[in-house]
């Protein structure tokens, strides 16, 4: 199996189920309603906000792969769009895991050279070091979301 593939499969199972670790976003999130997504614990992010955030770094990745310009500034990566019903929640939780699709399929698409190749500029290291990112940066936040979701629900 090509590197690409494996890479697209891990991305993916993060999102969708069938990774390592046995937890992934689409489980994590399936029960969240809008009210406890918004909730904030102590000083910690909130679900809403984490999963913005995660998302807001599959995005640019997306767009690169798609043909398009790197467009991403971490100062932004926090500003989760308002929810206050569940449409909206929703709405932010469709998005996410509909450019997490994109993006699976997307990576494993990759010609196997251009993985060791610069993402865009030399600065931002190979597209195989932000595509690792990138998952690892999901898995990162997903463990946070687990963790804010136990809090709220007692467990």
């Amino acid at each position: 199996m090509l590197l690409s593939k494996h890479l697209a499969k891990h991305f993916n199972d993060v999102y969708f189920g069938g990774n390592w670790t046995s937890v992934n976003f689409k489980d994590v999130l399936a029960d969240v309603r809008w009210q406890q997504a918004i909730t904030p614990v102590a000083h910690l992010n909130t679900i809403a906000d984490l999963t913005f955030h995660t998302n807001y770094y599959v995005q640019p990745v997306l767009r690169v792969l798609q043909g398009g310009d790197l467009i991403a500034s971490d100062e932004l990566s926090f500003d989760t769009p308002e929810i206050h019903s569940e449409r909206d929640w929703s709405t932010l939780i469709g998005r996410v895991f509909e450019e997490a699709e994109q993006l699976s399929i997307k990576i494993e698409q990759l010609d196997e050279a251009l993985l060791f190749q610069d993402f865009t500029a030399a600065k931002y290291g190979s597209y195989y070091r932000n595509l690792a990112g990138v998952i690892e940066h999901c898995h990162y936040h997903l463990g946070q979301i687990v963790l804010i979701k136990k809090i709220l629900t007692g467990q």
